[in-house]
């Protein structure tokens, strides 16, 4: 999925993790990085006035996602948390190994600028034990996602944290 997508060096650069890294903490720890170079793949439920739709937001493991902003970034009506059952059937991935690609159809992507910082930034590869590296143009390029700024101050209620991949 990563080759089709235009990262064949990402696609080459997959790793697989020993234990399950299901937390950007744990997934950087796994590799030695910063916290902030993991690219949390993040599903939403937007509301809009067509109805619901999936919403992926690729997040510095760093930062939290402001939903109040995602639903401003948007245009939905409402932006929350999807559950399980949501994020598999729109990205065919359980939580915890959401790839930002290879999914049924294209899902509105929101990519944070704070992933600008790191010159290698690590993603899901579509399961709890494997990583790939790229870096935040190949994020935008590859699902076609638009730069933002998502993170909110950590005392904001409508806040989500960027644990989950």
């Amino acid at each position: 999925m990563l080759a089709e997508a235009g990262q064949a060096d990402s696609a080459a650069g997959i790793r697989f993790l020993p234990r399950a890294a299901r937390t950007a903490a744990q997934a950087a720890e796994a590799l030695g990085v910063p916290v902030g170079a993991i690219a949390n793949s993040l599903v939403f439920r937007m509301t809009t006035p067509d109805g619901t739709a999936p919403l992926l937001v690729l997040t510095s493991g760093a930062h939290r996602a402001d939903t109040d902003r995602l639903a401003a970034l948007t245009g939905a009506r409402r932006v929350e948390r999807a559950d399980p059952d949501f994020v598999r059937t729109h990205t065919s991935h359980a939580i915890g190994g959401v790839a930002p690609v290879g999914h049924p159809t294209r899902i509105t992507t929101l990519v944070d600028e704070a992933l600008r910082a790191y010159d290698t930034v690590w993603a899901a590869a579509g399961h709890p034990h494997t990583v790939f590296p790229t870096t935040f143009d190949g994020l935008v390029a590859a699902t076609g996602g638009r730069p933002a700024t998502v993170a909110a101050d950590s005392t904001d209620s409508h806040t989500e944290r960027a644990a989950p991949r």
